[in-house]
């Protein structure tokens, strides 16, 4: 077989217009559709944030807003493909059903009530100084331990290495010594 089968192959021979049928293979439609990203203002390099693999991923903005995200080619751990769930991360900052504001429900309560940041922020600042000052053990069985056991960490596979780092640094920081992470278990 000669290198000549190549440009025997029909599709060859349509899209090089040699048979009559290239324009064919062609619509109107065909000819208005540009890529998604060619519009684009900025594109940032990020991660993804769905597991600890840590896919490339670019990300494209145009007017402040993302209107694609897709794989890095130049990333060494996912070379420019992304799975199922990465490919969808679009969504986490762009569908209408996402969660914007907090949301509390009262103990005992049986509906959600919106809550302003800063007032969640403290609640969960209060809920933790006191949570730290109650459960707090210098020593156990006549060890010095310096710990919490009522303050306990457990991260998701949407944080990315660095956040996990942090959460892990303050954690400690606090004396609670139960830390692990949803993408290890």
């Amino acid at each position: 077989m000669g290198a000549g089968w190549l440009s025997r192959w029909p599709v060859i021979r349509q899209l090089k217009g040699e048979d009559g049928r290239g324009q064919a293979a062609r619509s109107a439609r065909t000819d208005a559709l540009r890529p998604r990203v060619e519009g684009a203002d900025t594109v940032a390099r990020s991660v993804c944030p769905y597991c600890a693999v840590g896919c490339g991923q670019l990300v494209y903005v145009k007017d402040g807003r993302v209107t694609q995200i897709e794989g890095d080619p130049g990333s060494p751990i996912s070379r420019g493909r992304l799975c199922p769930k990465g490919s969808a991360s679009k969504q986490l900052v762009t569908h209408p059903g996402r969660q914007t504001t907090v949301l509390y429900r009262r103990p005992h309560g049986t509906e959600w009530e919106p809550l302003d940041l800063e007032t969640a922020m403290d609640m969960i600042a209060d809920r933790v100084v006191r949570t730290r000052r109650e459960t707090w053990q210098q020593t156990h069985e006549g060890q010095e331990v310096r710990r919490t056991l009522g303050i306990a960490g457990l991260g998701g596979a949407t944080l990315d290495n660095e956040e996990n780092y942090l959460m892990k640094k303050l954690y400690t920081a606090l004396g609670a010594i139960q830390v692990e992470n949803q993408a290890r278990i």
